[in-house]
């Protein structure tokens, strides 16, 4: 163990990996202070993994009884944001391993290695130490964590039983020559000396050569196999070697095992990941064990080495700087002059071309193949710095100047206030807030996108790729802006209201954390509108929360209605908890603006409690903008934003289901024609409000955060409903379409300009940052060394012949009481600022929720229990051992789909807390959930059961930990090695970590295939008749399609152009285009004849007796309907729906189909 006092998080981080290990699988030949340890029962029970056992012992010896005793699952309602289910492992034995190796490439005329093989014996004492021998074993297990040893420790201990560890090595040299000359020749088997039966395997075998390697190149394989001799089961472990460890030394560099992938030129995402990883090389693979590759300063490879809990560095990607350019948002904002704030801007032009030059004079390449992409990729990066020097071009124009300065202000305001929350500090104390260089840049090239609707800008989708707690929501937060104080500059008066951004996510814990960071822009932006109302109007900035039921009311209520769910009866049930269990009425915990927590008084029911038409939230901070009479400008309530129009909304993706549900969705649209102080009024409420004119502006921004989330069957409903989410969206102008500008953002991506045409209909598709030659330098971020910054550590587990429960519980005492003796040791509760602080929350992720369910037992029982005494778990004559005792949480926070909204909101409160403090939290099991949108900078450990399914889920779950390279993250990955997916990432722990963003999913949306269409047509075909047209949208006005019938043929036009852009790269284009226009005009005219039959037709059963037209699949009623009404006019409530059941058709080898009375 390390003898330095530990003062930092980086040093603590290192020491719960090596207590780890030493806990695990025991002292490594890099730790000699346990190297002769005495345990007090036998070493197998000990210690998880590491060991061989003798390969012909009994099979009662070859497995752990517990090795069946598995994680239970626990069987609970899926909801739809946790959709994943447990992977299945086969039901067999699991047996302890009887041998270890590795393979690599070797290139000719290599005729030799030097093997080295390192283990453990331990031998069973069957007496008392002599005096001496006693001293010696003091001697040699104290460590520097320990404390001197104890008084009553000096008389000599009763050792009868224990076990003595014996440090033993070989070196071994292994002649080439023979396998070399005839391949065909058996494996060479060579005894180890002094070792009763422990022997290396060799083989070799030939490589073709195909031009990635070296002619005459060999695979050779070294195995170390454990035959000694079995022995009776209470002496068993004297034949077992544990701590085992293969070292290979060449004479000559490895030869690099090549990516098989790469040179496929119609793969574009697979030539640029052959061009950029070009010097990223594995050189070994593990059999049953992990490997780790020793290179030099050249990259060259002469020593692997095997490793049962391999260790992996991700490097911190950082953003650059540019001498020159101000980065300072305050004094952008103060630029006196468009030429004055040009003049600041234009050096990262010319940075950025000096960059793209400096690439092409440095790039070289060996094939004609990798010219040619590395030409595109320079030409992208110089249409992007086109873009940009555009964008600071278009700063000339008064309204574009003065909305870009608003913005920087605005943003800079936010930030200020944001970072004085809960830091007794003012805002004026804190540093002027800056932009990130790539930040900027993105926010320059969409200017001329955003304040241009006929610009070739417009109709892009601007993806942007940065790797997770880079700082996107910053950048696309100022697009924002710029776009919401533009839309006030150019409208006057109340035509500038309506929702300008929408801002969609898949998660409702998205939603939480960006409701807040987007809700103190927003009160930055309506706090300059009050000074200034001439020029930014006189409706209010108001950003709204538009999610699901579970987290937001629909409706506000009235007294005598009987809604629990309504904002009324919320309200009143919050006010008048006293055991503060009752949620608020919606997810917001403090004020955004100076972080004061929000209690229930400052939820108000306007204009009085009885009959309200508004849900107002009031600061209780005296001293805050937003106290007294000025609320906060927040709308959660549905039925409040579609009047009040929030110019700012953010909602989730499934949402949007509701808009053939729900004719007020038309107004987020901008179809609304009337307004008052109140707000704003579409067909659905004809007798109110005075006349606008026209229409509102539709939404002219939509931004799609975590866009690699809108994939499979989820993405494909979603691609289907923006046919008409575009179409509402975009507006005519001068005989032009006028689309809405499109940014997304992620941090994995792979083919994107094919999920991105599925989903929005745009062909063009601009990746900012875009990608370099050079992985790690992209001129806007650069990968730095972990000598420079630390970077997550990632460490995998896999325990050969133990049960997953065993492999969890012992890692989960392992970390929680390894971090509990640090943290005392540096000081506890005492130390504000104590560097054991991030890991002493344990983050649990599971890849489904029965999984965690199982696990949670696990905790709840075992774990709490034994922490409890867990010092007690020490070696002989150890007077400290490495863990403290440790009281948890009875049970620990979940963050998973079957908790509340205002549950999901408390934990995320309690996990930013440091541990001094009272509300602590020690352990948090989460689902996927977590994988995007938990940024919590504290956060640095985290504990993975079994390999995500896909490595984007992985990247983005594991990037949760160490935000801040101060407190770098910690990633415990636990691989069930029965699993193939999880043995391949076992097995090639450390080379796979090194580029796993290679290895990042292509996402799959097919919105126009024909189960989508079956699902999802008759809904947007619904939508866009009812607020496509003025006559169709109120509730009852379904019946009005026998008067507007052929005004409805748009309709037709509109989806079947939209199922020829999505599929305008394939044969079938055409054909699906004209396929799915007979669909909808079969719709249209069965909803017609359904109307004139019935005589009277609403959309669902709302208002009197009327026949409903569209039915929930999952609605009962649809039993009793129509056969062609039960079949066509099926819309969802969520986008996530699954049908209640499927239709089984058996048929014989004619195409028969088989009675049920023949089976």
């Amino acid at each position: 163990m390390n003898k330095e006092k530990y003062t930092t998080s980086p040093q603590v981080r290192s020491h719960l990996i090596e207590v780890l290990e030493l806990d695990l699988i025991g002292p490594t030949p890099q730790n000699q202070d346990y190297a002769e340890e005495i345990l007090d029962q036998p070493p197998s029970k000990y210690y998880l993994t590491g060991f061989l056992v003798p390969h012909g012992v009994p099979i009662s010896q070859r497995s752990d009884d517990s090795s069946d005793d598995d994680i239970d699952l626990i069987s609970d309602k899926i909801s739809s944001e946790d959709e994943n289910i447990p992977e299945k492992t086969f039901a067999k034995k699991a047996y302890f391993p009887s041998s270890i190796g590795l393979s690599f490439l070797l290139q000719e005329n290599v005729n030799f290695l030097d093997v080295t093989i390192q283990w453990g014996d331990y031998l069973e004492l069957k007496h008392n130490p002599t005096p001496t021998e006693n001293h010696l074993n003091e001697k040699e297990t104290t460590s520097s964590d320990k404390q001197p040893p104890n008084t009553h420790h000096q008389k000599p201990v009763n050792l009868s039983g224990s076990w003595k560890r014996i440090p033993r090595e070989a070196k071994i040299p292994v002649s080439l020559t023979e396998l070399f000359s005839n391949y065909n020749q058996l494996p060479k088997i060579i005894p180890i000396p002094d070792t009763d039966g422990l022997q290396l395997v060799v083989s070799l075998r030939p490589v073709s050569n195909n031009n990635l390697i070296p002619p005459g190149t060999g695979s050779v394989s070294v195995f170390l196999v454990n035959n000694r001799f079995s022995t009776p089961e209470n002496n068993k472990d004297t034949t077992y070697t544990f701590q085992t460890c293969l070292t290979i030394h060449t004479p000559q560099p490895l030869v690099p095992r090549p990516n098989l992938r790469g040179g496929n030129n119609e793969d574009w995402d697979e030539n640029v990941a052959d061009l950029q990883y070009r010097h990223d090389y594995e050189y070994a693979v593990g059999h049953n064990v992990s490997v780790i590759a020793l290179t030099d300063t050249n990259g060259n490879c002469q020593q692997v080495s095997t490793a049962w809990i391999p260790k992996a560095d991700v490097e911190k990607v950082i953003p650059t700087q540019v001498n020159n350019v101000e980065l300072n948002m305050e004094a952008l904002a103060h630029a006196s002059t468009p030429q004055a704030l040009q003049k600041m801007l234009f050096p990262l032009v010319d940075a950025y071309n000096q960059w793209i030059a400096q690439q092409t004079s440095e790039f070289s390449t060996q094939s004609t193949g990798q010219d040619e992409t590395f030409n595109l990729l320079i030409r992208n990066c110089q249409i992007a710095n086109q873009r940009i020097h555009a964008g600071i071009l278009a700063l000339q124009d008064p309204q574009i100047f003065t909305a870009f300065s608003m913005a920087n202000k605005a943003i800079a305001t936010a930030i200020r206030q944001r970072n004085t929350h809960n830091k007794n500090i003012t805002p004026s104390s804190v540093a002027p807030p800056q932009w990130r260089l790539f930040q900027l840049a993105f926010l320059l090239m969409n200017l001329v996108g955003i304040a241009q609707g006929e610009s070739s800008h417009r109709p892009v989708v601007d993806l942007l790729f940065f790797p997770t707690g880079g700082g996107k929501t910053e950048a696309y937060l100022g697009i924002a802006a710029f776009t919401l104080v533009l839309r006030r500059l150019r409208y006057p008066g109340v035509k500038s209201a309506g929702v300008s951004v929408l801002m969609r996510y898949t998660l409702r814990l998205l939603t939480l954390d960006q409701l807040g960071r987007g809700a103190t822009m927003i009160c930055a932006l309506e706090l300059e509108r009050r000074k200034n109302p001439q020029q930014l109007g006189t409706w209010p900035f108001e950003i709204g929360l538009w999610v699901g039921e579970k987290a937001t009311p629909n409706r506000m209520g009235q007294a005598g209605e009987r809604n629990e769910n309504s904002a009324r009866e919320r309200t009143i049930a919050f006010q008048h908890d006293n055991s503060t269990k009752a949620p608020s009425p919606i997810p917001i915990e403090n004020c955004p603006w100076c972080g004061t927590k929000l209690k229930p008084i400052c939820f108000q029911l306007k204009p009085t409690p009885q009959r309200p038409i508004n849900l107002e939230i009031t600061c209780c901070n005296r001293s805050c903008d937003f106290h007294g009479d000025s609320s906060l400008p927040i709308v959660a309530v549905d039925e409040v934003i579609y009047r009040r129009l929030p110019c700012f909304i953010i909602s989730t993706v499934d949402k949007f289901a509701m808009l053939p549900w729900v004719g007020e969705t038309g107004t987020l649209f901008g179809k609304v024609d009337r307004h008052d102080q109140d707000g704003f009024y579409g067909p659905t409420q004809l007798n109110k409000g005075k006349p606008l004119g026209n229409y509102l502006p539709p939404p002219d921004l939509i931004i799609q955060d975590e866009l690699h989330l809108i994939s499979g069957p989820l993405g494909t409903m979603v691609g289907l409903y923006e046919t008409a989410i575009d179409a509402l969206s975009t507006q005519q102008k001068n005989n032009h379409k006028i689309l809405p500008k499109i940014i997304a953002s992620t941090a994995t991506v792979r083919r994107a300009n094919k999920q991105i045409q599925a989903l929005f209909g745009r062909n063009e598709v601009s990746i900012f940052p875009p990608p370099g030659p050079d992985r790690r330098d992209s001129f806007f971020a650069k990968t730095v060394p972990i000598t420079e910054k630390n970077g997550r550590t990632y460490v995998g587990i896999a325990a050969q012949g133990r049960s997953a429960k065993v492999v969890l519980l012992r890692t989960y005492l392992a970390l929680l009481g390894a971090a509990q003796k640090q943290w005392l040791n540096l000081g506890g509760n005492k130390n504000p600022e104590n560097p054991a602080d991030p890991y002493m929350t344990l983050l649990g992720y599971f890849n489904s929720l029965q999984e965690l369910g199982g696990s949670r037992r696990i905790v709840e029982d075992e774990v709490k229990s034994r922490l409890a005494y867990h010092s007690r778990r020490r070696r002989v004559n150890e007077t400290s051992g490495l863990f403290a005792d440790r009281e948890i949480d009875d049970e620990p926070e979940e963050l998973t789909s079957r908790i509340t909204t205002n549950q999901i909101a408390n934990t995320k409160r309690r996990m930013e807390l440091t541990f001094s403090q009272e509300e602590k939290i020690d352990v948090v099991l989460a689902t996927n959930m977590i994988s995007v949108g938990l940024d919590i900078t504290r956060l640095g450990l985290m504990v993975v059961l079994g390999q995500p399914k896909t490595a984007a889920e992985y990247i983005q779950a594991t990037s949760r930990v160490g935000r801040d390279d101060q407190k770098p993250g910690l990633v415990i990955t636990l691989l069930n090695i029965h699993r193939p997916r999880d043995r391949s990432h076992y097995e090639r722990f450390c080379a796979w970590h090194a580029t796993f963003y290679r290895d990042v999913e292509a996402s799959s949306v097919t919105p126009f295939s024909p189960r989508a269409i079956d699902r999802g047509l008759a809904a947007i075909t619904v939508a866009l008749a009812r607020l496509g047209h003025p006559g169709m949208t109120a509730p009852t006005h379904a019946f009005n399609i026998t008067k507007y019938r052929q005004e409805l043929n748009f309709v037709i036009d509109t989806i079947a152009q939209r199922a020829q852009l999505c599929k305008n790269q394939e044969n079938d284009s055409e054909q699906t285009r004209q396929k799915v226009a007979a669909r909808v005009k079969e719709l249209l005219d069965l909803w017609n004849s359904t109307a004139d039959e019935k005589n009277r037709l609403q959309y669902q059963r709302e208002v009197g007796e009327a026949p409903p037209l569209i039915f929930n699949p999952l609605d009962p009623e649809l039993d009793n309907q129509p056969p062609e009404i039960k079949k066509r006019f099926k819309a969802q409530r969520s986008l996530r729906d699954v049908e209640p059941m499927v239709n089984l058709r058996l048929i014989n080898f004619h195409g028969q189909e088989i009675e049920e009375s023949q089976t």
